[in-house]
Order: structure tokens, then sequence, then C-alpha cells
């Protein structure tokens, strides 16, 4: 399941999707994941419950595939949670994908988790001591031993209780016959919205998902916050105390989707002051402006109306190759690149293209890419990143976990420059991507309430880099 395009990017591991109070909450649940399935596709899963029977499914692949035809009318229920996963190396398998269920001694429930933690491995080993069982590689099946050996007696003070035990991201759904529970971590490194659907209560990685039900955004999940969710209503808790949120920067350069709201703040106008403040702080001169697709569109537009110089589409995107079954060598993964992409050679041809992207993590796609536009006739190729240089790993559930991974952390701009075969290459600096994506922190947060970990080195948590490297992520 290699994608060429996809390996060489930051990747984000999950996307959560949760319904309260609907007589259709599956099939719901369904759609939501059809809007978040950008955040994972290795595999998706539904659970739901009509307040005595549990009714779940699982599959491979993308949402359309996970649920075959006459998969959903087998769901009944009014209260649903439902997943889908990235790919992670070595873990594509039908064990770890989510939701998981679980039956133990207060009942049952089902556990969906998007992010990673950075003591999970720590915790395992110490609850296989005390005589635990894991079925999975995944740390989401850590949460759910901490909240199943609980002495609390009802599910919310266990999940309360478990979360005192873990340490890193998670926006956590839980869910009993006839209760959801909803957590994000106490730093809020991952996304987690509120909506509305009628009497129906919605939670979502993403406001997109919201969008795709008919449902209205409510609000914001605090970081910290528990949320009891059931026939009495909705009951706010808090299971840490409140601290400068650090948002996953990456939120708004790459993984979400355009048409998303985070934290009050469009995605796609946010990518657009990002290429607006790339051209202000790396300026070049060119004849055409180009993104490479998807993400970095929005940033392509920004810095062509800052400056003057036509926007145009520079790349087709293959919309219908799908997840491809090639052995990731070097070379069938320049290859496979091929396979995603197209220039349009009458609009690089004969000019001096500035190409804009997201980020450069391997260096691999780069360089292939800016070489693809050159066998098309350009005359010069200038890369514009509307992120600063990625410099460390994340363990907080994105793909990178050793320094060997990243280009940034081996070489210099020139360096990276001469082995993508680009003509000139410059980064967004850190503050001016900040000041461009524009949240506004009334705690005056340094980072402006956003994690930085991957440009600066500088971790919201406390991170043992040995233990912290993941079991599987989500």
């Amino acid at each position: 399941m290699f994608d060429p395009i996809m390996w060489d990017k930051l990747n984000e591991e999950c996307g959560v999707f949760g319904i309260y109070n609907h007589k259709e909450a599956a099939p719901l649940t369904y759609l939501g994941l059809h809007a978040l399935q950008h955040r994972g596709q290795e595999s998706a899963g539904i659970c739901s419950s009509d307040g005595e029977k549990w009714y779940k499914h699982r599959g491979m692949g993308l949402v359309s595939e996970a649920f075959g035809q006459g998969e959903l009318a087998k769901f009944h229920g009014h209260l649903a949670i439902g997943h889908t996963r990235y790919t992670t190396q070595g873990s594509s398998r039908i064990e770890n994908a989510q939701p998981l269920f679980f039956n133990y001694a207060q009942g049952s429930m089902a556990v969906a988790h998007n992010g990673n933690l950075v003591n999970a491995g720590v915790i395992r080993k110490e609850l296989e001591k005390k005589g635990s069982i894991f079925q999975t590689t995944s740390d989401t099946e850590v949460i759910a031993h901490l909240i199943a050996r609980s002495s609390k007696q009802d599910l919310p003070s266990a999940v309360k209780e478990a979360l005192q035990e873990i340490k890193g991201a998670y926006a956590l759904l839980v869910m009993n016959e006839d209760q959801l529970i909803v957590a994000l971590d106490p730093n809020g490194l991952r996304p987690l919205s509120l909506g509305t659907l009628g009497e129906a209560v919605i939670v979502a990685s993403e406001t997109c998902a919201f969008d795709i039900v008919g449902g209205s955004y409510w609000r914001e999940i605090e970081p910290g916050e528990l949320l009891i969710i059931d026939q009495h209503g909705i009951q706010s808790q808090r299971f840490a105390p409140k601290i400068n949120r650090t948002l996953c920067t990456f939120e708004y350069i790459y993984f979400a989707r355009p048409d998303s709201d985070i934290d009050g703040i469009n995605v796609h106008m946010a990518r657009k002051r990002l290429g607006k403040q790339l051209a202000y702080e790396a300026p070049a001169e060119g004849d055409v402006v180009i993104g490479v697709p998807d993400s970095s569109t929005s940033a392509a537009i920004g810095f062509a109306e800052a400056t003057g110089i036509p926007y145009e589409i520079g790349f087709i995107k293959n919309r219908y190759v799908g997840r491809t079954f090639i052995q990731p060598s070097q070379e069938l993964r320049e290859r496979g690149v091929h396979m995603k992409l197209s220039v349009v050679r009458k609009v690089v041809e004969g000019k001096r293209v500035i190409m804009i992207d997201d980020s450069i993590v391997r260096g691999t796609t780069s360089s292939r890419i800016v070489q693809m536009l050159r066998d098309a006739g350009a005359i010069e190729v200038h890369v514009r990143i509307s992120s600063p240089p990625v410099k460390n790993p994340c363990f907080y559930g994105i793909d990178t976990s050793s320094f060997d991974e990243l280009i940034a952390s081996n070489k210099s701009v020139e360096e990276i420059r001469q082995y993508i075969g680009a003509d000139s290459l410059l980064f967004m600096t850190p503050k001016g991507m900040v000041d461009a994506i524009g949240r506004v922190d009334s705690d005056n947060a340094p980072d402006r309430g956003h994690c930085l970990a991957c440009f600066t080195g500088r971790y919201p948590t406390e991170v043992n880099f040995e233990e912290a490297l993941p079991i599987t992520k989500c």
C-alpha cells in the first residue's frame, strides 16, 4: 500500500468521528469518515449501540473498501464512533484497525484514538508484567487496558483515571452502550471539534466532517477537557490543569482539509497567508507560480497574489491511482511519482518556474518533481517551502521517529538545494509561519499556541527518545 508522494510527506495517523442521539448514527459516521479519509487510508471501522446490542465492523483500505455493499444495513443504534487510520510501516493488520472493542469486568466499551503516546511502551511493559495480554501493537490498546484495570465503577471515572497515566497526543473517543466519552490531551496537540445535528451531538477531528452530515460547528474541545455525553446531556469536566495549548502546526500547513476550520481559523485562508508571507520572506523572480497538489495549492495562490506573478496549474494529480502495491525501493518510489503527478508542459515550458510546496521531509520526491519540471521544459526551477526545515522527529502521532529520516537534520539548505536539483531553495521562518497562521493565544505562550517541535526541537511534553519510539501509532 505504498504511495510514493505520501511517503515523502509528514503523515498524520488517524481521524475520529462520533455521534450521540441519532437514529442513523452508523450511516452518518460512515459519511463522516469519508470526509476524514485524508487523515488515514489504511483501515476504517465503526462501532454502534442501540443501548443493548453492539454492532461493529472494521476493514482494511479506504472507507468505501472497508465497508462492502450492504455492510451498513447491519448497523443499528443511536450512538456510534468511527475511525480511519493511516498506514504505518509494518503495522498494516486488521488487528490494529479501530475502533477497538473490549469486554471487561464493568461491561463493554469501544475505543478510537488519534495521536501517539510517548510513554505507551513503558506502560505496556508494566501492564504485561501484571498479567495483561495485548491483542494488537497499537498504543490505543494501552489506554483500554488502563480503563479496564481502573477501580472506578463507572466508565467516565475510569477513563479520567486512565488519562492520568498517559503522556502524549490523543483525541480520544470511548463509548459503552449508552454513553460517549470524549477527551483531548492536556496540550491540545490534535484537533477535535464539537458539533450538533438537530438534537444529536457530533464530535470529529475536523469540521469538514460536520458539513458532510449536515451538522453545525459548536466549539472546540478544550485541551485537558473530558466530555460525558448521554441521556442527561453534555457534562464537561477537566482531567488536567489548563496549560498553554500546543496544537500541531502541520494541521494548518498540510494535514487538515482546506475547508476545515481549526480553532476558528479556516485552513485554506491560513495557507494563503502562508504563501503571502513566503513571498515577503523568500521572493523569487519567475514567470509562473505553481503548487504541488493538493495541500500547497492555497499557498501558491497566496504567493502569486503577493508577487503579481501569474498562478497556473502546473501539475495534474491522478485521482484514480488509489493505493499502489509497489515495494518501496528507491527506484520504484521515483517511478511511482509519475503515477500520481503529471506536469502540464505548456504551463512550464520555456518558463522560470516558482514551485511552492508545504514541506520537504526526506527530499526524494522533491528531487523527482524538480526533474519532472525540467524534463517538461522549465528553464529554471525555484523552490519555496511554506514551512521551516523539518529537523526533528515527532513523537505525537506523525510518521517520523528518527533524525535519520529527515533531510534537514543532515544537510544544510544549500545541500538540500543541490540534492533536489533546484536553482534556488528557501524556507519559511518559524516566526513568519506563526504570524501568517494568525492564531491568537490569550495566554501569551511563546509559540502562540503551536507545537513547533519538528522545527525547533522544543517538545511540549517531556520526551525520552528511546521510550518515545512508537509501538504502532494510533
